[in-house]
């Protein structure tokens, strides 16, 4: 199974994957066009604010199999397709938010779609850029991550990926840690040295 596969800790929150997402999914497929596009195309990668400067989190659609969403739909708007993608058919959607209640990773917003005949807001998610694929293309979020935060591959391969890029900053670290104990201050030293002074006085 192909997938997105996030790195957390290479995100810098720049959301050039966001920028890339709503223009990707806009109307004119063009950045200074869609601005002006009725409705607003929207995005279907969230990236928040991480805990401290310069980190962030994008978060979007895992394509769950099962899939918890496409459980509860009422109307069988969210199907599964021959790319094992879990799609959202706007046409079918009622907009009553049961997929947004049973979603782990909380992904699905609700707006107006272009794809939609009358106008009413539906629910909106990542489609894995399924026309991008079909074009031997990485979904658009991939291609915009200048930093490696966003990969696209084979679910496995990217785990094992992971996994030893994990074990070589380990070995690392552990290369880098000192042996020996590090020794006392002199400052520490001093104050022992002038006790020991002070208690032969004493003694006397």
């Amino acid at each position: 199974m192909n997938t997105v596969f996030v790195n957390p800790e290479r995100c810098i929150g720049c959301r050039q994957c966001t920028i890339a997402c709503t223009v990707e999914h806009s109307q004119s497929g063009e950045v200074h066009k869609a601005v002006f596009e009725t409705p607003l195309p929207r995005t279907s990668i969230h990236v928040a604010p991480g805990l401290f400067l310069n980190t962030a989190f994008p978060n979007k659609c895992r394509h769950c199999n099962p899939a918890p969403c496409q459980a509860v739909c009422p109307t069988g708007a969210i199907q599964r397709d021959e790319l094992d993608i879990v799609t959202i058919d706007g046409n079918k959607c009622i907009a009553c938010a049961m997929c947004a209640m049973v979603c782990p990773f909380d992904v699905l917003t609700f707006a107006l779609s272009p794809k939609v005949k009358i106008s009413k807001q539906v629910a909106i998610k990542c489609d894995h850029c399924i026309e991008r694929q079909k074009r031997g293309q990485r979904p658009a979020c991939v291609e915009a991550c200048k930093t490696g935060a966003l990969e696209f591959g084979e679910l496995n391969d990217l785990i094992s990926k992971a996994r030893s890029e994990l074990a070589r900053a380990v070995y690392t670290a552990a290369t880098q840690v000192q042996t020996e104990l590090p020794g006392e201050p002199e400052h520490l030293q001093s104050w022992r040295g002038w006790g020991e002074a002070v208690d032969k006085v004493n003694r006397r």
